[in-house]
């Protein structure tokens, strides 16, 4: 069986992604039945040098929407700053992530293979293929932050397992 760059960024984009819709509507749920304003948790953090929340959330889509739009234009470079969204607005934005995701076309996404990339951060601008910026940077980065929100929202006694960062699996 051989696998497609549509399979490998779209694919798993959209399990993660949706579990974070999933995760997000789980914490919104715990604050309204525990009397927690939900905005106090929008601008949590893990440690006191990480990102907080808002960043992780805003880090999902752009490492994946945001990736593959990048692959397209040939340029990625780190997230914009966004006004600052409430907790319903972090959910907003995650569902029109899911939305674009499921925005993109199979065969589009694979023509992109074999394409090149220029990162730009700060001066610098590190070249890639498209499979080598997907692979070694985008989904790193994709599930690192993915990982964060949902460990942001468990420190603040959301009830989530593991089963709520794997979303839908793949059967088949």
């Amino acid at each position: 069986m051989s696998v497609s760059l549509y399979d490998v960024t779209v694919g798993n984009y959209l399990q993660i992604a949706q579990a974070a819709q999933g995760f997000l509507a789980k914490g919104a749920a715990h604050c309204a039945e525990n009397d927690i304003d939900p905005q106090s948790i929008v601008e949590s953090r893990l440690y006191d040098d990480m990102a907080t929340l808002h960043f992780q959330v805003q880090c999902i889509q752009h490492h994946s929407v945001g990736a593959i739009r990048g692959v397209q234009s040939g340029e990625f470079a780190p997230p914009p700053d966004i006004d600052p969204l409430d907790y319903a607005g972090l959910q907003a934005f995650i569902d029109t992530a899911v939305a674009d995701l499921q925005g993109f076309d199979a065969d589009e996404v694979d023509a992109l293979a074999g394409g090149r990339l220029v990162f730009k951060i700060g001066g610098n601008e590190l070249p890639f293929s498209a499979e080598n910026f997907i692979l070694s940077f985008s989904l790193p980065n994709f599930y690192f932050h993915a990982t964060t929100a949902y460990d942001i929202l468990r420190s603040k006694g959301v009830p989530l397992g593991k089963m709520d960062f794997l979303g839908s699996l793949k059967m088949g």
